[in-house]
């Protein structure tokens, strides 16, 4: 039986941990070539040889524009020139808030959130334009959504990436290109450690049992009383990503286990403006 996403072409970048990791392994799964963009190369090459040929990597950060465009090439080159699917997720911790904030801060935290965002799409966009069809997803949060749940600068520019989704959406729509956004809740992920560099640099047994009791905490948030998990964050991606969602156009899927209809927002971070 063929998978959901049979021949399809997909770049995931901030592929190698976390919520593109997970999406990674589900898309290919599902039938789809993947290039997986992100800086850890040794874990990158890691994930090509378990997952085979349906899995390529490019090393990038998507701070910069050359490196966004960089991916798209090689994903082109890499996959006969197509591109079915871009999945805009690399995020992590960004300093600064109100009484505090940086220009060193700004300019790496919108850069990092929201230029990766619309970076993103300007590359994407013309490939798709060209195929007549598309479909482009973004890592948003509820942290754009409300209040307290994220740091100061990490809202202001996930909200951006929500609002720039419905401006490209009404923007590229007429082309084929679905362009959507997805909001995580309370999602255990390596975030919350500062990032996938610290993660990795934690002793095995010693970073699981910070991601057991960053689970349990992130629990109380929800009215499900469970927190995220990659994989479900990777099931909406595969949603939007598949046919059954080329009808959805410029719209924020929350996925969050109901954490913004009232869910509890005291529990405790250890990641400053990475809290969701």
């Amino acid at each position: 039986m063929a998978g959901r996403l049979q021949d399809k072409v997909a770049l995931i970048t901030g592929g190698t941990s976390g919520i593109g990791e997970a999406t990674v392994e589900l898309f290919i799964a599902e039938g789809a070539k993947v290039m997986i963009a992100g800086r850890n190369a040794d874990k990158g090459a890691e994930m090509v040889a378990a997952l085979g040929s349906s899995a390529r990597f490019v090393q990038a950060d998507v701070g910069r524009e050359a490196d966004i465009k960089a991916a798209v090439e090689a994903t082109l080159s890499a996959f006969g020139g197509r591109l079915d699917c871009l999945f805009n997720n690399a995020g992590g911790p960004t300093p600064g808030e109100a009484e505090t904030l940086t220009e060193t801060d700004f300019s790496y935290g919108m850069n990092l959130l929201l230029g990766s965002v619309l970076f993103g799409i300007k590359h994407a966009a013309p490939v798709m334009k060209g195929q007549g069809r598309g479909s482009i997803i973004n890592n948003s949060s509820v942290a754009a959504l409300r209040g307290h749940m994220g740091g100061y600068l990490y809202s202001i520019a996930k909200a951006g990436v929500t609002r720039a989704t419905q401006m490209a959406g009404m923007e590229l729509g007429q082309y084929g290109i679905s362009v959507n956004c997805i909001s995580p809740g309370a999602v255990a992920t390596p975030i919350f450690f500062g990032g996938s560099k610290v993660a990795a640099g934690l002793e095995s047994g010693k970073s699981d049992a910070k991601l057991d009791k960053l689970t349990r905490n992130l629990a109380k948030a929800t009215p499900l009383h469970r927190s995220g998990l990659p994989k479900d964050i990777a099931a909406a991606a595969l949603f939007l990503a598949s046919d059954e969602g080329s009808y959805i156009n410029c719209h924020d899927l929350v996925v969050d286990g109901g954490m913004i209809a009232g869910g509890r927002t005291n529990y405790e971070t250890t990641a400053p403006g990475a809290r969701v």
